[in-house]
């Protein structure tokens, strides 16, 4: 088991510089119940709307790309101006997608807590891997430019679409994990021309339009209200400012892919870049005067809210904890993770999902179906699983181990699917839409 220690929290002069932050049109909602954007503050419920077009860019093939995210809804929800937190996953700028199991269970559940969830796709990939090390940086530019065109795209919809997604354009939120944690934090951070890469060729396709991009709705503005890091990393501390957006990090101390202090980045051995990791960048934050929230995972890797449970919850628990805080000047401050034994979130998430939860729900033959338990009974467990096609004809199965696993799928024909796992009484249904 992960021993897990909680470390610099800066909450308490925080509430009088969010009172600047915070407008009185959001300050004004009647929306800070007690619960609500804290665990089990639980709608029962949630949707997605997958696949929105948010922007279009030139990708690092020359080709142009449409930018995608799926929007996670809470239903039920009669509030119209809720916060928006637009989440980035994670995959060295190489691969990762908006489905991954880095992003999908905390989308679901921040949703369940009252918030809108965005989880973006974004450019990826190498434009020469003669030169992967200036190449790379590029990519994070491209995921910089992507992100902020994200933000643009939902205050654009409350300017000219009637606000279709019930949000507050004035409480947007930036998250990210990994690779995602990078563009976050750059996004917030690097608010000056003399702070873009040189490796960035303005005039290359796809790269132009200075610290703004070109990856649509120009003329919004891209200012968010606040960061959340998970394993990400900054080119340097330095970019941060006294008056900066907030920041709330979670991150490994043993993490050997992003660091936890100051390091290297590499990939497959080839030293791309030196960083500045949530440690250094939580050190800069108070000695700045920066609201912000720290939660160092001691001993664990990277991304460690993947595959373990308790891992998991902290995460989540750090993230709604400080962000609830943020929001609700009447919510006791928090900063770190939640007793999650004390406020029943096992309880709350089984009562909700089930014994356990499994997604993406639409998948491609061959993409795995991750299997997430919510309950004891996956921890060190093994367990046995059967796949049924939508006539009730068995069509796959084996056995699972642990808290995570991974189902692979290749094989299965287009159409709907129903995953049973042995001894529980829940299913779950999702859909391949291609073979490989």
């Amino acid at each position: 088991m992960t021993h897990f220690h909680i470390r610099h929290c800066f909450l308490a002069a925080g509430f009088f510089f969010m009172a600047a932050l915070v407008p009185v049109e959001a300050k004004a909602q009647d929306d800070c119940d007690g619960t609500r954007y804290r665990y089990t503050a639980a709608f029962d419920n949630f949707s997605v709307t997958p696949d929105v077009e948010y922007g279009n860019a030139v990708n690092a093939t020359g080709l142009n790309q449409s930018l995608l995210v799926d929007i996670y809804e809470p239903e039920g929800d009669d509030n119209e101006l809720r916060p928006l937190i637009i989440m980035a996953h994670g995959g060295f700028f190489i691969g990762g997608d908006n489905n991954g199991a880095d992003v999908v269970p905390l989308s679901q559940d921040l949703t369940r807590m009252g918030y809108v969830v965005g989880s973006i796709s974004y450019r990826l990939g190498i434009d020469n891997f003669l030169d992967v090390s200036n190449a790379l940086i590029r990519s994070v530019w491209r995921g910089y430019h992507d992100g902020k065109a994200a933000v643009r795209y939902f205050r654009k919809t409350v300017e000219e679409d009637g606000n279709p997604w019930g949000i507050d354009p004035d409480r947007i939120y930036v998250a990210g994990v990994s690779a995602g944690g990078f563009i976050a934090m750059h996004l917030a951070y690097v608010d000056d021309e003399s702070e873009i890469p040189p490796q960035v060729d303005q005039t290359a396709a796809g790269m132009g339009g200075g610290l703004e991009g070109e990856s649509g709705h120009a003329g919004y503005s891209s200012e968010v209200a606040g960061v959340i890091n998970i394993a990400g990393a900054l080119k340097t501390a330095s970019y941060l400012s006294a008056g900066d957006e907030p920041l709330i990090s979670v991150h490994g101390t043993e993490d050997g892919t992003v660091p936890f202090g100051t390091g290297m980045i590499s990939l497959s051995g080839i030293p791309i870049t030196e960083v500045d990791g949530s440690s250094i960048i939580h050190e800069m934050a108070e000695s700045l005067g920066i609201e912000n929230c720290f939660t160092v995972l001691e001993g664990a890797g990277h991304v460690a809210h993947v595959g373990d449970a308790d891992a998991y919850y902290q995460t989540l628990g750090t993230v709604s904890g400080a962000l609830s805080s943020w929001l609700c000047d009447a919510y006791e401050p928090i900063c770190g993770a939640y007793d999650y034994g004390v406020v029943g979130i096992e309880e709350w998430l089984v009562a909700s999902e089930g014994a356990w939860r499994a997604f993406p729900s639409l998948l491609s033959s061959g993409e795995p179906l991750q299997v997430q338990w919510l309950d004891s009974r996956g921890a060190g467990a093994t367990w046995a699983y059967e796949i049924y096609d939508a006539s009730g004809r068995q069509v796959g199965g084996g056995a699972g181990n642990g808290d995570w696993y991974a189902i692979p799928t290749l094989g299965l024909e287009p159409g709907l699917h129903f995953l049973r796992i042995a001894g529980v009484a829940d299913a779950q249904k999702f859909w391949v839409t291609s073979l490989d």
